[in-house]
């Protein structure tokens, strides 16, 4: 059998950086490269039914060892988030961390800075060089599910149900689920090994939209432009000094929601606005996009109608299609603490393939896979994390025996 730092380390070798901007599903091609690779991985390991579709979304089964258990499902996504290269990376393994700074090709990971480096003295860390993300989200969560899949082939005495995964694209630009066939997966329910840290068990997420804002100006020449530019950039710079300033990813934490700047680019002649929009409470959610419409109105009144908004819902908090289902979230509270891990259950500051699954009628929570720093150049995940996660899931599948569906 293949450890799971083995697997992990084979499978950050793959590109798989997906592309918000693509017209493409998936939106890059390297994704079903590695969508390839996985599913020969599972037919390797002895997994059944193991299919890789059009869309580049892997499934395989496992044949449960006992009848009339419910079926359930593991997910990971494959791509990793364009917001840093996930191209060539080369992992660096610290072993019996000593709790000091470590030192990368580009940078340090420092306690001081990441004060959590501390939980994890005496393991053994899997970092970036600090040239790359690591790819952790969500290799680590592959990686974690097919070793656990792996192990349960290997001991045929541990009691199971029918177990059913799936690997899929574009969780990272919001996408991952959009032509995933949750009927034809069969699972009663569902996990996604998507988390951070060691012990999260997540089932609450943003209500999340992008906001789009495009300016076209007017150019002309500055020494005649009096009464006649129309500077788009500066009309962005208005705009953005009318959003709450307080209510940024930078000064914002637990439930609080935000508005964030992810990019502007402008010149004279067009500018653009790209805000990504999170909350998780559905009304304070839906005041969030009035307020960017009204702001856009305002200032088309001011600059004869030059501004175009494009407002577009990407999830929707899960909490209302898990709360009738929380057995299941028991199920995974169980299996942490038998597997020594304490449970943190906390709302997701982000999103989740699982978000949109569970409002397509699979109820599914989100796991921790074990990383800290995703979508960033200090990324790193500790070896023990992962192995716990493999526990974990193993004791899932077994804890299922005497769950009474309710789903």
């Amino acid at each position: 059998m293949k450890t799971v730092s083995e697997r992990f380390l084979t499978y950050v070798k793959h590109h798989t950086t997906s592309d918000e901007d693509s017209a493409t599903f998936p939106s890059t091609k390297i994704q079903l490269d590695f969508a390839a690779f996985l599913a020969e991985e599972c037919k390797t390991i002895g997994l059944q039914n193991v299919s890789m579709d059009e869309y580049g979304y892997v499934t395989a089964s496992l044949p449960g060892t006992i009848k009339d258990a419910p079926v359930i499902g593991f997910i990971a996504h494959m791509d990793t988030s364009p917001d840093a290269s996930g191209e060539n990376i080369q992992p660096n393994i610290v072993e019996n961390y000593d709790g000091k700074t470590i030192s990368l090709k580009e940078g340090t990971l420092s306690p001081e800075e990441f004060p959590f480096l501390k939980d994890y003295i005496g393991q053994t860390l899997i970092t970036t060089d600090g040239t790359t993300l690591l790819g952790a989200d969500d290799k680590a969560g592959i990686a974690e599910i097919l070793t656990a899949m792996e192990y349960l082939i290997a001991h045929p005495e541990i009691p199971h149900g029918d177990i059913r995964i799936a690997f899929t694209p574009d969780e990272e630009v919001g996408k991952g689920v959009d032509f995933f066939n949750v009927e034809s997966f069969g699972a009663d329910f569902a996990y996604t090994l998507d988390g951070g840290r060691i012990g999260e068990l997540e089932y609450e997420n943003f209500n999340a939209a992008r906001a789009l804002i495009k300016i076209h100006g007017k150019n002309v020449h500055p020494g005649t432009a009096k009464n006649v530019m129309v500077n788009a950039a500066l009309i962005g710079t208005e705009i953005a000094s009318m959003m709450p300033a307080d209510e940024i990813p930078g000064k914002t934490e637990g439930y609080e929601g935000f508005f964030h700047l992810c990019s502007f680019e402008g010149t004279t002649t067009y500018a653009e606005l790209d805000y990504i929009i999170r909350d998780f409470d559905k009304d304070s959610f839906e005041n969030r996009k009035s307020l960017i419409q009204s702001i856009v109105d305002k200032k088309n009144l001011e600059h004869s109608n030059c501004i175009e908004l494009e407002l577009t819902d990407q999830y929707y908090n899960m909490l209302s299609q898990i709360e009738p289902h929380m057995e299941i979230v028991d199920l995974a509270k169980q299996a942490m603490q038998d597997c020594g891990i304490t449970p943190i259950i906390q709302p997701i500051r982000g999103g989740t393939d699982g978000a949109r699954l569970s409002f397509m009628g699979l109820p599914c929570p989100n796991l921790f896979a074990g990383g800290h720093n995703f979508h960033s150049n200090f990324e790193f995940v500790p070896v023990e994390s992962m192995e716990k996660a493999v526990e974990m899931i193993v004791r899932i599948a077994e804890l299922t025996l005497d769950f009474e569906k309710n789903v």
